[in-house]
Order: structure tokens, then C-alpha cells, then sequence
């Protein structure tokens, strides 16, 4: 089984920058899928980032050129470096592993069988 556990969120005000980490346990995730989902209060959950065990990494248009996602193998954990952020980033984040996509694409949420407990991130504005 694999446990994955976040950490890093907080309260920040608009333009500021927090970084996500996500430690996980129980296998050794360096050949694994590895990414970011997010769900804010009333809304559905929605992919924020991904990278693969190769390191290439995808990312919702909402967050691109403001989030980076990146990985430590060495430390079996996963980052979401995010700046410039706004009130609508305010979220609850999930980290998510897979070993196997299994063909779906990696913004689908269905794809993933490992997800951490979520960490809460608050923008003000």
C-alpha cells in the first residue's frame, strides 16, 4: 500500500507563494505517476498538475506559468511550488499516485488509486 501525506498549506494573501510537499510510504513511488488535484468548497474536484516517473510534467491551464510541480526521488516526495496566487486558488489539494494510468490521461481523477488526506490552502484577497 502506498500512504501519502501533504503538507504546506496555510493562509496566504493574493500574489503570494506556498510549496506543497507530499511525502509518500509504503513503496518506493520513483516509477510512478505522481500529481495535484484540488477541490474548493461547493465545486468539484479538478486536476491541477502532474508528473511522470520520467520527470515530464502537464498542467491545468488555470495554474500554468504560475504552479511547478516536481519530484524527489530520492526522498520519495512531491512538490507543487505555487506563486502569484489568487482567492480562487483556495482549495483543499490532494496529492495522487499511480503506478499505471492505464491509458486515461493524467488529469483523470478516475486514474489515480492513491490519494493523500488533503492540505488546506486559503488566499485571501
Amino acid at each position: 500500500q502506498v500512504q501519502l501525506v501533504e503538507s504546506g498549506g496555510g493562509l496566504v494573501q493574493a500574489g503570494g507563494s506556498l510549496r506543497l510537499s507530499c511525502a509518500a510510504s509504503g513503496r518506493t513511488l520513483s516509477n510512478y505517476h505522481m500529481g495535484w488535484f484540488r477541490q474548493a468548497p461547493g465545486k468539484e474536484r479538478e486536476f491541477v498538475a502532474h508528473i511522470s516517473w520520467s520527470g515530464s510534467t502537464y498542467y491545468a491551464n488555470s495554474v500554468k506559468g504560475r504552479f511547478t510541480i516536481s519530484r524527489d526521488n530520492a526522498k520519495n516526495t512531491v512538490y507543487l511550488q505555487m506563486n502569484s496566487l489568487f482567492p480562487e486558488d483556495t482549495a483543499v489539494y490532494f496529492c495522487v499516485a499511480e503506478r499505471d494510468l492505464s491509458g486515461l490521461p493524467p488529469q483523470a481523477s478516475e486514474g489515480y488509486a492513491y490519494w493523500g488526506q488533503g492540505t488546506q490552502v486559503t488566499v485571501s484577497s
